[in-house]
């Protein structure tokens, strides 16, 4: 039986591991459930964003942390000329999975282009500075990255709740129509939307190259942990991605602990498949 400290160091390493499942997933849940698309683009404009991290911090010297004053903003453009083609050729909800399945495979083949496929690891402060609370060691990158998931998961959410875009949103994925006629411009709210989006997976991307170590197929590993944790969440919740990433990431680290890693993987699946089949109309 493993002593109290480990399990607890297991618990607080689930915490930020799922912190970062809720950040990768926050932009994913937004379009899926409000814009009805199914963005896997989104998984590798993260990674394009980690090792654009990677070269600010390499390559020109700065802090890796001043990457999130370039590539969000950037990627904000780039997911609104995204929804513009998205728009003008009518893509559908399966058609944007095929769709953003192409574009994450010419994205992974950019990034080997121009990094090439070898392992590559940031060196930075952050990457080994840690504080200690009692026996337990706190890492100073993923707390910052379970600080940033909870702020903008709480802003997302009150922006959401509280503000006339955010009504307008909710009002259009429930009846597009019905919002329309009331003045609602659909079009726009979701250029904004996921322009957004975009946004939320750089910042998520400088966080997964501090503290991992990256390689372009990567991107594939992912998928599968930060979908269930959308669809546990539930769709267009901007809490419930990171609710449920830290649910997953505990249990995983606890099983890890218990039993063996090999069987870590299985938590996240195994979850989504009973929410399925007991709760299918989450999809």
């Amino acid at each position: 039986m493993p002593s109290f400290t480990l399990l607890a160091q297991s618990v607080l390493s689930g915490i930020f591991v799922g912190g970062l499942y809720g950040l990768l997933g926050l932009g994913l849940s937004l379009s899926w459930g409000l814009l009805r698309l199914i963005n896997l683009a989104h998984f590798a404009l993260a990674f394009l964003g980690a090792y654009l991290t990677y070269t600010v911090s390499s390559v020109f010297g700065l802090d890796p942390l001043w990457s999130l004053l370039i590539v969000p903003p950037a990627f904000f453009g780039l997911g609104v000329l995204g929804q513009a083609l998205f728009a003008r050729f009518g893509v559908t909800q399966f058609g944007s999975l095929l769709v953003t399945f192409g574009l994450t495979v010419i994205i992974e083949s950019l990034i080997q282009w121009i990094w090439t496929a070898d392992y590559r690891r940031l060196e930075s402060a952050y990457g080994t500075a840690s504080w200690r609370a009692g026996g337990l060691f706190v890492p100073k990158a993923e707390l910052f990255a379970l600080a940033a998931a909870v702020l903008l998961a709480v802003l997302t959410w009150a922006w959401l709740r509280f503000t006339w875009v955010g009504k307008g949103l909710r009002a259009c994925a429930e009846d597009p129509q019905v919002a329309a006629a009331f003045g609602v411009n659909h079009r726009r709210l979701a250029l904004a939307l996921s322009g957004l989006g975009a946004a939320f997976a750089g910042v998520a991307g400088a966080f997964v190259a501090l503290i991992y170590t990256l390689a372009p197929s990567q991107i594939y590993a992912w998928i599968g942990v930060v979908f269930a944790a959308v669809i546990l969440g539930g769709l267009g919740n901007p809490l419930g991605p990171l609710i449920a990433g830290v649910a997953i990431g505990v249990t995983e680290a606890l099983t890890m602990a218990l039993i063996a890693p090999a069987w870590a993987p299985l938590v996240s699946f195994t979850l989504l498949i009973l929410l399925l089949l007991l709760r299918p109309d989450r999809v």
